[in-house]
């Protein structure tokens, strides 16, 4: 652990120094003794401001907070470290998860597979609003991804569907008869 300690318009003494160095030795628990700290001191008006960057792993946290003790702003400098780098840690938790997931879908592809076939093998649910076609058309327009749209005809009060077409720039209805 490398710490520099700076201070503007306000002296860094031994004490200030020693406190950095144990509150920072909770960090120890996340990085090992592998990380930089860059600590700046400072006085603006009547509060003391503490700014702590930690890099370590190629990842920079920084946490500022002002208090007018500037002990307090230490410790909660710290915590707010300590919940960045918890934040880091779940989503690399979350990203090692899926991969190894993914890793398992490919495993699993060697296997024999039985194709499931004649089945509903997903449903997805969304409201219905009324509207008239051409406003469904507008809808549908806004939305790229989406091929079609099911709403209810304000004019006929019936579930109609209108979908694009595989030329990409028309549209087709489905209207029910009865």
């Amino acid at each position: 652990m490398n710490i520099k300690i700076t201070g503007k318009d306000l002296q860094a003494t031994e004490s200030i120094k020693d406190y950095v160095e144990r509150k920072l030795e909770r960090l120890v628990k996340y990085f090992g003794e592998e990380f930089d700290v860059l600590a700046t001191i400072k006085t603006e008006g009547k509060e003391q401001v503490a700014e702590l960057h930690v890099t370590a792993d190629g990842q920079t946290l920084r946490a500022v907070t002002a208090h007018r003790d500037l002990y307090a702003s230490i410790d909660k400098d710290i915590d707010i470290l300590e919940g960045q780098i918890r934040k880091m840690k779940t989503k690399k938790d979350k990203q090692n998860m899926t991969e190894s997931i993914r890793m398992k879908e490919v495993a699993n592809t060697n296997v024999e597979v039985h194709e499931v076939e004649n089945e509903i093998i997903k449903t997805i649910y969304y409201d219905i609003k009324p509207m008239a076609p051409e406003d469904a058309k507008l809808e549908l327009e806004g939305k790229p991804k989406n091929n079609f749209l099911v709403f209810i005809n304000i004019d006929t009060q019936k579930v109609n569907v209108i979908y694009r077409l595989k030329d990409g720039k028309n549209f087709g209805l489905v209207e029910p008869e009865a």
